[in-house]
């Protein structure tokens, strides 16, 4: 089979090494099999660090084929909607000049550029796979918080998003909640396929290359995108309460959100380190040495199983969770592998820190239920076959 896999959000595209994008992934497993011809179509433009890249790196056996868009500075702004939709229409112009695929597997978000997918599979009789990432225009609305003003502003992103689930031949969601969603407007499937973004264990494991190095001071890490969504503030007030204890904030990701985190951790006075964003393999190394990790995460955010906390269960740590999703609390309780907090609720996750502070055979006990968590739901080797499968069949 022809197979194009369309992700907007590729990450490193100029150095494949290491290069832990789930559709990079995919594109390898499918690549394995020799009857398959696979090409990612991306973006020429850096979401992480706002600029363009250079050179294309090589991924052997799939071709890669970076398309232009015009970039923005903000993540909330008119330009980065005028950007999506400029790259939707360079990536349908080349669709069109390229050979007929037989299967466009496709990421959301954007919506600009699945949903003109989408009217290019249909026109052309190609079959479409959607992968849902995250929700749009949920996710923006959380940040905006003005229900009926909210409600009418997205309310044309909300009907592309519609059009997009709607007309998909397979449904892929990083979730429950998002598959659940899609559904709800999906008439011709009866089943999503949800498999977690996650990792691969053996090579997780390997980036370990020593036994992780452990002393008298709680590291309590913090892992990703530093944005709007995330509350570092109130782990940074929780931290600061709990003075008295050798107790360490280590953050590495990166976002426009990160200088106000460090400002504000200097001004709290807390023990912190911001490492900036880190290579996948060293950020793993780094994750290991901790003894704790958070997933802090701002009220009525429509995130669901997000990337880092695949990394924190493979990693084997407790987590201290503020994220009001059903799906990942529960995941929580029934591993008993963490303690989740009230959103937004600094005294709360002061106090569940001080609990595992105090307590470091709770600790190893939730940090080994994490571990089988991570196996039994997080490794890519396993789970991703469903994903090949689907697209197979």
């Amino acid at each position: 089979m022809d197979i194009v896999i369309i992700s907007q959000y590729l990450r490193d595209i100029e150095n494949f090494d290491g290069n832990n994008n789930r559709f990079v992934y995919i594109a390898k497993l499918l690549a394995q099999n020799k009857s398959h011809s696979v090409e990612i179509i991306t973006s020429d433009f850096n979401h992480s660090s706002k600029k363009h890249f250079g050179d294309v790196g090589f991924l052997q056996d799939v071709k890669i084929k970076a398309l232009h868009e015009s970039g923005y500075a903000k993540n909330i702004s008119l330009k980065r909607f005028y950007s999506h939709k400029m790259l939707a229409e360079n990536i349908v112009s080349y669709l069109s000049q390229r050979v007929k695929p037989d299967i466009c597997y496709c990421a959301i978000p954007s919506l600009d550029v699945a949903y003109s997918v989408s009217r290019y599979c249909q026109s052309n009789g190609v079959r479409f796979i959607a992968d849902i990432q995250d929700l749009w225009p949920e996710a923006f609305k959380m940040i905006f918080r003005m229900p009926i003003v909210s409600e009418l502003l997205f309310f044309p992103m909300k009907q592309k998003a519609d059009s997009i689930y709607r007309s998909a031949d397979g449904i892929v969601a990083v979730s429950q909640t998002y598959a659940e969603r899609a559904l709800r407007v999906n008439k011709k499937i009866q089943k999503a396929t949800v498999v977690y973004l996650g990792t691969e264990k053996d090579s997780f494991d390997n980036y370990i290359e020593n036994e992780p190095l452990k002393s008298d001071e709680i590291l309590v890490g913090y892992i990703g995108s530093m944005e709007a969504s995330y509350d570092l503030i109130t782990v940074i007030d929780a931290v600061a309460m709990l003075k008295d204890y050798p107790i360490k904030l280590l953050a590495m990701g990166d976002g426009s959100r990160k200088k106000a985190f460090i400002e504000y951790a200097n001004e709290k006075g807390i023990n912190a380190e911001f490492t900036g964003k880190l290579p996948y393999a060293q950020m793993v190394e780094r994750l290991t040495s901790c003894d704790i990790a958070v997933n802090p995460i701002h009220k009525d955010s429509a995130a669901s199983i997000i990337n880092k906390v695949g990394d924190y269960a493979m990693a084997g740590l407790p987590v201290i969770n503020t994220q009001d999703s059903c799906e990942y609390r529960n995941l929580i309780d029934e591993y008993r592998m963490g303690l989740n907090c009230n959103s937004e609720d600094p005294d709360d996750v002061a106090e569940k820190l001080e609990l595992l502070i105090n307590n470091k055979q709770m600790r190893l006990e939730m940090g080994r239920n994490a571990r089988r968590c991570g196996e039994e739901n997080f490794d890519r080797k396993n789970s991703y076959k469903r994903i090949i499968e689907l697209i197979e069949q």
